[in-house]
C-alpha cells in the first residue's frame, strides 16, 4: 500500500491571517490550529510543527514523544515573552507505515476515515462540550450549537505537560483519511464531507480543495485546513503528494451527482434558515443593554460571535437596581413565552422600583419629622 496526499489551507472569510499550520512530508502528515492574542496562535502552531518535523527528520524518537516535546517548546516560549503568554495550539498528526497509520492528537482538530462509503471520526474533541456530552449533561445535537463548543480543555503548550491521545489505524486499499482543523468541521457537516470525499475519490488534492471551498461558501468564519490521504495499491514508499489538475479531469464527465448534492444542500439550508428565523421571531427575553433593562426579541446566545437577538424595547429601568429585587439571571437573560408576558414583568419591575422610592421618601420624611420634634 502507498499513500497519496492532497492539502489545502485558507484564511477564511473573517480572519485577517492564518493561524493554521500543516506538514505534508511523507510519511508525516500533521495539522496544528493555533490560538492566542495578536499573532501568538500562528507562532504556536508553526513552532509545534517545526519541532515535530525536525525530530521526525532526525529519526530518533516516536511521534508521541515528538508531540510531547512540541508541548514543552511552545510552553517554554510562552513563558519567555509576554506577548506570547497563554498561547497554544491543537495538533493532529499521522505517521504512515506499510499497512497502518499511527495517529497522535491533542485539541479539537480532527481525523476521519472514509471506508466503504462510511465516514467515521477517529479522534475525540478535547472540548468542554464534548466532556458534557460524555457526562450526559447535554446531547450531541445540543453540543453542536452550544455557545462554548470551541472551548478547549486540553491543548498543546498551555501547560508544562500534556496528555496525548494515540491510536493505530490499519488501512485498506481505497481508504480516505481526512485530517482537518475545526474551521472545516464547524462549517461543513459530516454528511457533506462524506459526499465531497466520495465525489473526489481518486483525487486527494481535488478533495482537499473542494472541502476548503465548501467551508468558505458556508461562511468561512475561521481558518480552514484539510489534508486528504488516499490509500492506493502499490509498494510502500515515502508517499506521494498529489498534483491537482490531471487527476480531477475524469470527474467532470459526470457532474450531475455533484450538482444534486449542492442544490439539495442549498435547499435544506434555506428551509433550516427559514424555520430557525421563524423560531427566533417568537422568542422574547429580558436582559441588560446600556445598563438598562431591555426587552429582546430572539434568544440570549451568540454562537461564533453572531447574536441571535436584538433590542426590541429599552425600558429605561436601571438594571442594577432591578436586580436588587431578586430577578436572578437578568444579565444572562430571563426568557418568556410571549412579548406580553415579558412586558407584564417590566410593569412589575417598575412597580417594585416605585414602591422602593416611596418607601425611601417616607423613611426620609419620618426622620425629618422626628428630628424636628426633638428641638
Amino acid at each position: 500500500m502507498r499513500v497519496v496526499a492532497g492539502v489545502a489551507t485558507d484564511t477564511g472569510q473573517v480572519r485577517d491571517h492564518n493561524e493554521d499550520a500543516y506538514i505534508v512530508e511523507p510519511p508525516l502528515y500533521a495539522i496544528a490550529d493555533g490560538m492566542g492574542g495578536a499573532n501568538a496562535g500562528e507562532v504556536a502552531s508553526q513552532l509545534a510543527l517545526e519541532t515535530i518535523g525536525d525530530m521526525q527528520r532526525a529519526g530518533e524518537t516516536t511521534l508521541d514523544d515528538e508531540v510531547r516535546e512540541a508541548n514543552r517548546v511552545v510552553f517554554a516560549r510562552s513563558g519567555e515573552d509576554t506577548k506570547f503568554a497563554g498561547m497554544g495550539t491543537t495538533v493532529t498528526a499521522a505517521l504512515a507505515s506499510a499497512e497502518a497509520l499511527h495517529l497522535v492528537h491533542v485539541g479539537d482538530s480532527r481525523a476521519y476515515v472514509m471506508r466503504a462509503g462510511s465516514l467515521r471520526q477517529l479522534t475525540r474533541d478535547h472540548t468542554l462540550v464534548d466532556r458534557m456530552v460524555e457526562a450526559g449533561e447535554i446531547s450531541r445535537d445540543e453540543a453542536d450549537v452550544h455557545p462554548h463548543r470551541n472551548v478547549l480543555i486540553r491543548a498543546l503548550g498551555t501547560e508544562p505537560k500534556v496528555d496525548v491521545d494515540a491510536l493505530d489505524l490499519g488501512v485498506l486499499e481505497g481508504d480516505q483519511v481526512l485530517i482537518c482543523s475545526d474551521g472545516l468541521t464547524d462549517m461543513v457537516t459530516e454528511s457533506q464531507i462524506s459526499a465531497i470525499l466520495d465525489i473526489a475519490r481518486g483525487a486527494p488534492q481535488d478533495a482537499a480543495d473542494r472541502l476548503v471551498r465548501a467551508a468558505n461558501r458556508a461562511g468561512g468564519i475561521d481558518n480552514i485546513t484539510a489534508i486528504v490521504l488516499e490509500i492506493e495499491p502499490g509498494e510502500p514508499d515515502e508517499g506521494t503528494v498529489a498534483e491537482a489538475p490531471a487527476v480531477a479531469e475524469p470527474r467532470r464527465r459526470v457532474p450531475w451527482r455533484a450538482i444534486t448534492v449542492v442544490l439539495t444542500t442549498i435547499v435544506l439550508l434555506l428551509v433550516a434558515y427559514t424555520a430557525f428565523r421563524s423560531y427566533l421571531d417568537r422568542q422574547w427575553y429580558l436582559g441588560v443593554s446600556n445598563n438598562h433593562v431591555a426587552l429582546f426579541q430572539g434568544v440570549p446566545a451568540a454562537p461564533f460571535g453572531v447574536h441571535l437577538s436584538h433590542v426590541d424595547l429599552d425600558t429605561g429601568l436601571d438594571a442594577a437596581k432591578v436586580e436588587q429585587f431578586h430577578y436572578e439571571g437578568l444579565e444572562e437573560g430571563i426568557t418568556f413565552n410571549s412579548r406580553d408576558e415579558a412586558l407584564a414583568t417590566v410593569q412589575t419591575m417598575q412597580a417594585d422600583l416605585q414602591a422602593q422610592r416611596q418607601q425611601q421618601q417616607q423613611h426620609h420624611q419620618n426622620k425629618k419629622n422626628g428630628g424636628g420634634g426633638g428641638q
